[in-house]
């Protein structure tokens, strides 16, 4: 490796992860090949100013088992080095068929120390959810703060919609929902999640009704990132038409997931996603239990 070469990885390797903590990733290639990126934090002066928002996002965690357990573990070791208010919680909440009895052991307990910290989990429902009542129990859980089976909140400039992607979605009705309040929508940079993929390389692949249906509304009206679960692994897109796709499903158990033309990372271990969001791009970041980063990309702001 030539001078400029080390000068280039060292220099872009340096990022400001959080208030008050100067972070830097050292990247080198494991036993397999694969690059995997090591997070060293120390202490310093605020230098992220500019930031506007950072949250987590994970899904298909409610299993109560050690997976779980491991992942919730990390997000609140990297919560008490660069702190967050957010969670995206994007389905499959409660194994196996969504009985809210199961809340105490697959989502209070391994989260406690978050939940104490004052962050808050905003869900949606999975295709597990559904099986007791419809998911009507945990639409009404207060810690969920779900206004609805589908929904919207913002965060300062940023703005989320939630969606029901679960195969008896009334998408009569949530459809023309989801395209109003798109249409009316003054915020920056606009951030849509669900359950079910669009784009995946994992076992159930691509979805082609959500392809023709959703995608065309994400393109019309700006939004920048669809965030989902399902699928038990990880794997962020490249952008397709301005759009990024991330599946942050490691959140407890794991399934192997393969590469599309269009993937730009994907990995089959437990973890979950940390969105880092400034005025012009969104930095995203896959962080293992290991508490290692092993993705780390930019989403551009598009203009619509």
């Amino acid at each position: 490796m030539n001078l400029k070469r080390r000068q280039f990885l060292l220099l872009g390797g340096f990022s400001i992860f959080g208030t008050g903590l100067l972070s830097w990733a050292v990247t080198r290639p494991n036993h397999q090949g694969a690059t995997v990126t090591h997070l060293k934090t120390v202490a310093t002066e605020s230098l992220n100013k500019n930031l506007l928002l950072r949250f987590v996002s994970v899904a298909d965690t409610g299993t109560g088992a050690e997976g779980q357990y491991a992942v919730a573990k990390a997000m609140h070791l990297y919560h008490q080095q660069n702190p967050y208010n957010l969670v995206i919680l994007a389905g499959d909440n409660i194994y196996n068929n969504g009985e809210i009895e199961k809340i105490n052991a697959v989502f209070e307990r391994p989260y406690q120390p978050l939940l104490k910290e004052g962050v808050k989990f905003q869900a949606c429902l999975g295709n597990h959810d559904i099986r007791t009542a419809n998911g009507d129990p945990q639409v009404h859980y207060p810690s969920f703060n779900m206004k609805g089976r589908y929904y919207t909140f913002s965060q300062g400039q940023v703005q989320f919609f939630a969606l029901d992607t679960n195969v008896n979605a009334d998408w009569h009705t949530e459809l023309p929902w989801l395209e109003k309040e798109l249409s009316s929508s003054k915020a920056r940079w606009k951030i849509v999640f669900g359950h079910h993929p669009i784009y995946s390389s994992g076992i159930y692949g691509s979805n082609q009704y959500f392809i023709q249906t959703l995608t065309p509304l994400f393109q019309k009206y700006g939004v920048q990132l669809y965030i989902n679960g399902h699928e038990h692994s990880y794997e962020r897109t490249r952008s397709i038409d301005g759009i990024t796709y991330l599946i942050c499903g490691g959140g407890a158990g794991l399934r192997p997931v393969g590469r599309s033309e269009w993937t730009e990372c994907s990995a089959s271990r437990l973890s979950f996603a940390v969105h880092e969001v400034y005025e012009d791009r969104i930095e995203v970041r896959g962080i293992g239990t290991d508490n290692h980063i092993f993705d780390q990309g930019v989403i551009k702001l598009k203009s619509v």
